[in-house]
């Protein structure tokens, strides 16, 4: 059985993190090298336009890097790519990733459910480690405990 973590917990991907970050570096230093040695027929707008897309690219990637999932005494907040979710305890019924998802679904009590890209399927063994600890303090701070 997986040891109950201690409250604030954080988890976040690892891979993702660092291959969206240096994606991003990777395209502005790029568009802007290209922005300053493009041919002169591109005008100081071109120029600027090349830049403002690397600045939105980079966005974009920040927004997936930053997903992240926080376990604090009063509940859970999923911070998704581009929506951040707060649970109490009691709404969130159950988390679970099948073989193969990206990351693991929270049941909830109303009967939605929400992603949790912060705990990312393909680094399998961290993935695994951190949903058990999730499940864990679900089973500590849910509504009822179990009846078995």
């Amino acid at each position: 059985m997986t040891e109950t973590p201690t409250l604030p917990t954080v988890w976040r991907p690892r891979t993702t993190r660092v291959v969206a970050y240096a994606t991003a570096g990777a395209i502005m230093l790029g568009l802007i090298v290209l922005a300053v040695v493009v041919a002169p027929q591109f005008k100081l707008f071109d120029r600027v336009m090349m830049v403002l897309s690397g600045v939105l690219i980079g966005w974009i990637l920040h927004m997936l890097a930053r997903c992240r999932v926080i376990a604090t005494e009063q509940g859970l907040t999923v911070v998704n790519a581009f929506r951040t979710r707060r649970l109490a305890w009691a709404e969130v019924v159950d988390a679970d990733m099948g073989v193969g998802e990206p990351w693991p679904t929270l049941d909830l009590a109303d009967g939605t459910s929400v992603g949790a890209m912060g705990i990312n399927g393909t680094e399998k063994a961290l993935a695994a480690r951190q949903l058990a600890e999730l499940q864990a303090l679900l089973h500590e701070h849910g509504e009822a405990p179990d009846p078995s």
